[in-house]
This record gives C-alpha cells, sequence and structure tokens, in this order.
C-alpha cells in the first residue's frame, strides 16, 4: 500500500465521498410506497447506520496504529465498504421522508431484540462497550490487531444477526438486497479476521 493511502485525511475524504456518492446512487430507487416511520425498513437503516458508524471508528483506529498487513488491509476495506453503506441507509430515509435517528435501537425487530438492547446498555446486537473502545485506542502494533479482529468479529455476528432478523420481517427489494450483501460479505470476513488474527498471535508465541 503506498504511503499516499496510509494518510489519514485521505481515507477521511474517501469514506466522505462515498457515502455522498452512495446516497446520490440509490436516492432515485426508493420505491413508490415508502415504508413508514415506525417501519421494519426504517429501523433496520436507523439501527445499521449506526452500527456501521462503530465499524468505521474501529476499522480507521485499525488501520492507523496496526502492524499487520493483512489486517489494516481489512480495516481499510470496512471503512470504505461501509462507510458507502452509511451513505446509502441514509439516502434510503430521506427519501422515504422519516427520521434518520431514533432513541429506540432494535426495537422493530421485535420485544425479544429490543429487550436484549436494553439489556446490553442500548448497544444493538456486537457492538463494543464504551470501556472496550477506550482500551482498544490505547493500543498499538500486535496488540491493536488482536483487539480490532476480536472487537469486528463479535461486531459481524451481531451486523449478522440484525440482517437475518431484517430479513425475516421484510419483502422491502432494497432492504432484502442489502441484508443479504451485509450476511454474505460479512460471514466471509468473520473467517478472514479469525484466520488472521491466529496468525498474529502464533507469530507473537501466544
Amino acid at each position: 500500500m503506498s504511503r499516499l493511502w496510509r494518510m489519514p485525511a485521505v481515507l477521511i475524504a474517501i469514506t466522505a465521498v462515498l457515502m455522498l456518492a452512495a446516497g446520490l446512487a440509490v436516492g432515485w430507487v426508493a420505491g413508490t410506497s415508502a415504508p413508514g416511520n415506525d417501519s421494519v425498513e426504517a429501523g433496520f437503516a436507523r439501527d445499521m447506520q449506526t452500527h456501521h458508524q462503530q465499524a468505521v471508528e474501529m476499522a480507521m483506529y485499525e488501520w492507523q496504529h496496526g502492524s499487520d498487513p493483512a489486517l489494516t488491509t481489512i480495516a481499510y476495506d470496512i471503512v470504505t465498504t461501509q462507510s458507502a453503506e452509511i451513505g446509502m441507509y441514509r439516502a434510503w430515509l430521506r427519501d422515504w421522508g422519516v427520521q434518520l435517528s431514533s432513541g429506540e435501537p432494535m426495537a422493530w425487530a421485535g420485544d425479544e431484540h429490543a429487550h436484549d438492547s436494553e439489556e446490553n446498555g442500548g448497544l444493538m446486537p456486537g457492538m463494543a462497550t464504551d470501556e472496550q473502545m477506550a482500551e482498544f485506542k490505547t493500543l498499538t502494533g500486535a496488540e491493536a490487531d488482536v483487539m480490532f479482529a476480536d472487537l469486528m468479529i463479535d461486531h459481524h455476528i451481531g451486523g449478522v444477526d440484525m440482517a437475518k432478523a431484517a430479513l425475516e420481517r421484510t419483502d422491502n427489494e432494497l432492504v432484502v438486497d442489502a441484508a443479504r450483501r451485509t450476511i454474505n460479505l460479512q460471514q466471509a470476513e468473520i473467517e478472514n479476521l479469525e484466520n488472521h488474527r491466529d496468525n498474529v498471535l502464533n507469530a507473537v508465541g501466544q
């Protein structure tokens, strides 16, 4: 990876462009019967925005402070891919004319999921706590690599669960396509993260 692509300002600019481009690209396909404010579709889009934002934050830190080339490459891919998807979800919400954020995480997925979120301090499935994020941001090198992989594996498992919950509750084409893509991409990435984390641990003798 060239020195240019290692510059945080460059990656931040790229993510902003991707979010805008994704929003413009999907804005015209929102459909004629827009989901309502309390719909599964709107709730899923709002919650996935928040979920993705933490993944981008984690991945940006790993990209800047990790040392394993495979894991920093995965981190770069997460920053760019999920930034674009944040723009997509925002475009849906704007086009549907609904609130861009909500104070009730996972309410769209039913009482059981909403209750689980409440028990986890309002966090969505797989999200790291403030304490975990603070600890992660004290680490560099191999230690950052390992904790990034651990946190992101849990994060992806949670994202897959959210996508599966959406598939069970909607037939909206936009949401179905996004949920299926999330499941496929993140399940593959979980395996990659596990493999590269184990390589790092083996290299440092743990």
